[in-house]
């Protein structure tokens, strides 16, 4: 689970907009880029080269 604190200070690396992590912190979501960015180990992989896009609705893209 990531500090709640920490996720205060995130943002995307491309649009500098806030990240919302999804229910198991295994991602950080930027809706404004539709990317996504993985969480390893509780840290945040925030590359802009490592964001994968968000799967449609109903895809399995976990």
């Amino acid at each position: 689970m990531l500090d709640p604190k920490l996720l205060e200070l995130l943002a995307c690396p491309r649009c500098r907009q806030p990240v919302v992590p999804d229910q198991a912190h295994d991602w950080l979501y930027c809706r404004p880029c539709s990317v996504r960015y993985r969480v390893e180990d509780g840290i945040p992989v925030m590359l802009p080269d490592e964001a994968q896009p968000i799967p449609a609705a109903g895809g399995n893209g976990k």
